[in-house]
């Protein structure tokens, strides 16, 4: 028999969450961001449920695209670092990858290479982030070599990305809306700026394109509670089971370090999860699980394999119980929060070893 560990994922879910997308956007075409294997997902699994209901697909590089052109995915596919290295133009061109363009290096390579086909370009112009982008002041240069060049398509896009659109109460999205108005007033070109802090929380960032991502797995990415995106449902919910009971005395301690002391006599669960199936190792003393949908507390720390959880108060639990670590019933970002992380490193780092099992299409 199987070690129990699953992370369900339930697609019905993912096609409501690109629905607010949609929503929220409506005269917007949408990009949904599948990078990093579907943000732990698994990106051919998830690029199957949204390719016929988004404008296109976008990744982070050209080997994530060439894995979904593999299986079969016949979506548009941005690649949102561009190339890495001049001969990927000539994959990009045969595959109809769209390119990403945000330096003078990427440039010249689109300029002197010789393509089975022209591809179509987006232009990343930095507006206040400084990682990827050409600089404001150079926006109108870049353009223009776009546009002259046979090697891009006529229809170049210009976007940027935002630095603090999680955060409602800082000035710098604004900042950067103002800048990016700004430079593309004079370039007749579409234009793309909302991520999915921009789609749930600023519909002025919501141009020709948007770009969701995170949002589509069902968490929010804002600092704090929004309307928007209450309505979000998880799509992968992170499931185990109750392999061992125990009676532990006062005074004792349980797992490595020693660094849970029971204050009272306590009956005290083992799980079969640990970091080697993706939960995190840093997760505190006190994090949440749910138990027959009962929530009880981490005791002890995370092991590779294992954990330990206090459940003195939930006297019904039996070897073989079902434990949700997070998804329906127990959000993503709470588990988070004890862990010290953000739900984006939870899914994302999802390893191969705990499988993924459709349970809801």
């Amino acid at each position: 028999m199987a070690r129990p560990n699953q992370a369900r994922l339930d697609l019905g879910a993912l096609r409501h969450n690109l629905g607010i997308a949609q929503k929220l956007a409506p005269r917007s075409k949408v990009i949904a961001v599948v990078k990093a294997n579907g943000y732990g997902h698994g990106a051919v699994t998830i690029a199957r449920q949204l390719e016929s209901l988004a404008d296109a697909l976008a990744v982070a590089s050209i080997e994530e695209a060439v894995e979904l052109r593999d299986a079969g995915i016949n979506a548009p596919i941005l690649l949102l670092e561009g190339v890495f290295e001049a001969k990927e133009l000539g994959t990009a061109a045969q595959l109809g990858f769209w390119v990403t363009i945000d330096n003078e290096w990427q440039l010249r390579w689109l300029e002197e290479a010789v393509l089975p086909e022209p591809v179509h370009c987006w232009l990343k112009v930095d507006t206040g982030m400084h990682r990827l982008g050409v600089v404001s002041g150079r926006a109108q240069e870049f353009y223009q070599h776009l546009k002259a060049t046979d090697n891009a398509l006529d229809d170049v896009v210009i976007y940027t990305h935002f630095a603090s659109a999680d955060d409602l109460r800082s000035d710098q999205t604004r900042e950067q809306l103002a800048l990016f108005d700004a430079v593309c007033a004079h370039l007749p070109a579409q234009r793309s700026a909302a991520n999915s802090a921009g789609l749930l929380a600023w519909p002025e960032a919501c141009y020709d394109w948007v770009r969701p991502g995170y949002m589509l797995y069902g968490d929010s990415p804002l600092i704090e509670p929004h309307p928007n995106a209450a309505a979000l449902q998880p799509v992968m919910t992170l499931t185990s089971a109750v392999i061992s009971l125990r009676e532990v005395a006062t005074g004792e301690t349980v797992g490595y370090g020693a660094n849970w002391i029971a204050r009272r006599p306590s009956r005290i669960a083992t799980v079969t999860v640990g970091y080697g199936d993706g939960y995190p190792h840093l997760a505190a003393n006190g994090t949440p699980v749910l138990i027959n949908g009962q929530r009880a507390s981490l005791a002890g720390r995370v092991s590779m394999d294992m954990i330990t959880v206090d459940v003195t108060d939930l006297p019904d639990v039996q070897v073989g119980d079902e434990v949700v670590l997070w998804g329906v019933g127990l959000p993503l970002a709470e588990v988070a929060r004890h862990a010290g992380t953000i739900g984006y490193e939870l899914i994302t780092r999802m390893p191969a070893r705990t499988p993924r099992v459709i349970t809801s299409d």
